[in-house]
């Protein structure tokens, strides 16, 4: 008799029960060009609250492939909290992204940057990780990524992680749930300290242990109106 081979994928009308429900695999067995991505995304589902073991990097692994999967999979689950903003984070209501008083960012989605009501700045700003995060042009390859495409993450998680900081600020009740059930922007937070993507003084959301809620009395210049364009590093020119 054959043996049975498993499939792990999941075939339309797949029940909710269901979904992505098959045994787990080491790091080492799994062959697929998307390895990393199974990988992480199999250690979510096993334990959405193991922060550091979602995050350590296996051993013989490529970091910079490790960064970026992990920065894929933090854009994908971003969107599910889109979603949920738009519930109320309405244009007439919150007519720019803004987290608190002192810190109002300008969309660079535009020719020129503007300010956005933040539910489009949040839109504006996925479509532009994806676009990068899918370009042919700086990241052809899922198994091997080049260090002057590696450099470009940190903008990347720069201008996603305001959207963490918008929700904590400006829908507390709505970040509160969705952060209880994903752990999300404390996932996040460790891994921008983890791997240097991020300065500390610019991650104002106290999601950590320890973290104080501290608004600084002044903010730095490229976080401020007028602001630097620290756009998605030629993401209009990248293939989408």
């Amino acid at each position: 008799m054959a043996e049975e081979i498993e499939v792990r994928r999941n075939r339309p009308g797949t029940r909710r029960k269901d979904w992505c429900n098959w045994p787990s695999q080491n790091f080492d067995q799994m062959e697929s060009t998307l390895a990393v991505q199974q990988f992480i995304q199999q250690m979510i589902r096993e334990d959405v609250g193991a922060v550091e073991r979602i995050l350590d990097l296996p051993e013989g692994q490529d970091e910079g492939v490790w960064k970026y999967e992990h920065l894929r999979q933090f854009c994908l689950e971003l969107n599910s909290l889109a979603v949920a903003l738009q519930e109320e984070c309405h244009p007439e209501t919150c007519t720019q992204m803004t987290a608190t008083e002192q810190w109002i960012f300008l969309c660079a989605a535009h020719k020129t940057p503007k300010e956005c009501p933040a539910i489009d700045y949040t839109r504006h700003t996925l479509d532009g990780a994806a676009c990068l995060l899918n370009s042919n042009k700086y990241f052809p390859s899922r198994v091997s990524i080049k260090e002057s495409s590696v450099s470009k993450l940190g903008s990347v998680c720069r201008r996603v992680y305001r959207i963490f900081s918008h929700a904590y600020f400006h829908h507390r009740p709505l970040f509160d749930d969705y952060e209880n059930e994903t752990f999300l922007c404390k996932r996040f937070t460790s891994f921008v300290l983890k791997y240097g993507l991020m300065s500390k003084d610019n991650l104002i959301v106290p999601i950590l242990e320890g973290q104080e809620e501290v608004i600084p009395e002044s903010v730095p210049d490229d976080q401020m109106v007028p602001v630097i364009n620290d756009s998605f590093s030629d993401s209009s020119s990248a293939d989408c």
